[in-house]
């Protein structure tokens, strides 16, 4: 299955949500939602190891509205976008969308550019000047008509920000949480 989100889909209403009512996010996401670990390690455990970064897309181009008001810079900014799949077991279980001001890449923040099938999550948490923001979540329609659920934060690396999005597809639902 290959999921596929134009950058429309995440000019979306984010809310900054703790704890979800049942209403707002089925008890399945909730944990994978609110989760402020590293979701690479969650999914490599998930996955027993069977994990891979299948990338989609990584070019220059422009934010959406949200994300440029997200990241506090113009909508005109030149930014780096960056589409990955994770995949378990060689299914796609996470869509992640990488959003990087050109300004963000400078430093020993410059491999960002050059991660390859790496994850990002693995740069990031080992990272020790790094810090997030509160999560947001929101609900979204993919390509194929289907509703899922997503998250989203600001990560800062020596206090330069980068936004990811975290698109949770529904091959997701039949995997169990992994304890720690």
């Amino acid at each position: 299955m290959s999921v596929a989100l134009n950058q429309n889909r995440f000019d979306i209403r984010w809310y900054a949500l703790k704890r979800p009512a049942t209403t707002d996010a089925p008890r399945i996401w909730r944990k994978w939602l609110l989760d402020n670990g590293s979701l690479t390690q969650r999914l490599i455990q998930a996955s027993n190891g069977h994990f891979k970064v299948k990338v989609l897309r990584q070019e220059w181009g422009r934010p959406s509205r949200a994300e440029a008001r997200a990241l506090n810079i113009s909508g005109r900014q030149k930014v780096l976008i960056r589409e990955v799949q994770l995949l378990g077991y060689h299914q796609p279980w996470v869509f992640a969308r990488t959003i990087i001001p050109a300004s963000t890449l400078t430093g020993k923040q410059r491999k960002l550019h050059t991660l390859g099938s790496r994850s990002l999550g693995s740069v990031l948490f080992r990272d020790p000047s790094m810090k997030r923001s509160p999560l947001e979540i929101s609900r979204l329609t993919l390509n194929t008509g289907e509703m899922t659920w997503a998250r989203r934060s600001l990560f800062y690396l020596a206090n330069k920000p980068l936004l990811v999005a975290e698109v949770f597809l529904p091959a997701l639902q039949q995997v169990n949480y992994p304890n720690q």
